[in-house]
């Protein structure tokens, strides 16, 4: 684990590598083929390594873009007031947001920090102080990821658990890549299936290819090959039989916004698995760090869904590789979908699994309130 006093030793799953006067980005464009790191020297670096996918998943996003401020932060002169220290960090955080704008975790964080640097700002004497509050706030939010993540595995392992008919032989299916490679570490729905491994209970984990920047086969299968975890890739299109045949337990996927009646945003693909394990009789969970919970949008059609290049589709490799596709022809390729709240059993968070009520409904306001008290 990478930490504000240094950085540890570089493994293969350490997609941040952080200390005050450096960043690294695993670039994970390049995996599992490379293993290279990208040097972030400024903001602008962080919005580019954003915006072309060197780093992806919601958690790692907001921890990437805050600290590529942080070293932008670390090398700056002298700045007259307090103030004016303020301003520029407001303003270079404004531009981080813009980014990618699906991402719940990452405007969550700019708004925090947007928040302390301003408190900071009303009472400091110098602007260094502000300075550095950002750097303390920032650097927080890497160590805390790391713990969220871990309460959130434990959560869904003793859930899952719970609500399997054999609780000693779960498989799991999951779409996308939520682990160490999207997180500041461990995973959220992917720690959950470390957890359920860690326990002794996991049969096998099923990953999709997760087109067409193919996360699910180039990170996800890396990393549950890393960690010895008994796991099988299959195409997107094969998810139905795969659970036609009685070889999945429970779905589990992260989340890139979760709305306040429970619609989550979530890499493209997810709504058709939600309907078929819907269809399959097979309880299909979200698993996400309660700062992916926006409460200020009431449903999924609030969320802005991104759109992507059509070279994703087009060429090979996510876009990185030959012309694979007719000349000619138009694209459509959104990054996400919205799954609708009907077809989810279950919310895990780092407070505990959110789960339907008499109503059939979520009452995520309620739980996050209670969640947010000593």
């Amino acid at each position: 684990m990478a930490t504000a006093n240094g950085v540890e030793q570089v493994n293969s799953l350490q997609s941040i590598c952080y200390k005050r006067s450096s960043l690294k980005l695993l670039d994970q464009r390049k995996l599992p083929i490379e293993t290279a790191y990208v040097d972030i020297l400024d903001t602008k670096d962080g919005w580019n390594a954003i915006r072309d996918m060197v780093v992806r998943g919601a958690p790692a996003i907001a921890i990437a873009a805050v600290l590529s401020l942080a070293i932008e932060v670390s090398k700056l002169g002298h700045y007259n007031t307090p103030n004016d220290a303020a301003s520029f960090l407001t303003e270079r955080l404004d531009y981080l947001v813009t980014s990618r704008p699906t991402a719940v975790n990452l405007s969550d964080a700019v708004t925090k920090l947007k928040e302390l640097v301003q408190k900071v700002a009303s009472t400091a004497s110098e602007a260094q102080t502000v300075f550095e509050a950002y750097l303390e706030a920032a650097e927080a939010m890497l160590e805390d990821d790391i713990a969220t993540n871990k309460a959130i595995g434990s959560f869904g392992a003793s859930f899952l658990q719970k609500h399997q008919t054999d609780p000693k032989k779960i498989s799991i299916l999951t779409h996308c890549n939520t682990g160490s490679l999207a997180t500041a570490g461990y995973g959220t729905a992917l720690g959950v299936i470390r957890a359920v491994h860690e326990q002794g209970l996991l049969e096998r984990a099923y990953c999709t290819e997760t087109r067409p920047f193919n996360q699910g086969s180039r990170l996800t299968a890396f990393e549950l090959v890393h960690d010895k975890i008994p796991a099988t890739l299959i195409a997107d299109s094969a998810a139905a039989a795969l659970m036609k045949a009685g070889r999945v337990n429970a779905v589990i996927v992260g989340a890139d916004r979760v709305a306040a009646n429970g619609d989550t945003a979530n890499k493209i693909g997810t709504y058709s698995l939600a309907l078929l394990a819907m269809h399959h009789g097979i309880p299909f969970y979200v698993a996400a760090p309660l700062t992916s919970v926006d409460l200020s949008i009431s449903s999924g059609q609030e969320i802005v869904i991104e759109e992507r290049s059509e070279r994703e589709l087009l060429n090979a490799r996510g876009g990185m590789g030959e012309q694979v596709a007719a000349s000619g022809i138009s694209v459509w390729n959104p990054a996400f979908d919205v799954t609708p709240a009907t077809v989810i059993s279950g919310i895990v968070t780092e407070k505990g699994v959110i789960t339907k009520g008499s109503s059939d409904s979520f009452d995520i306001k309620s739980f996050v309130q209670r969640a947010s008290q000593p």
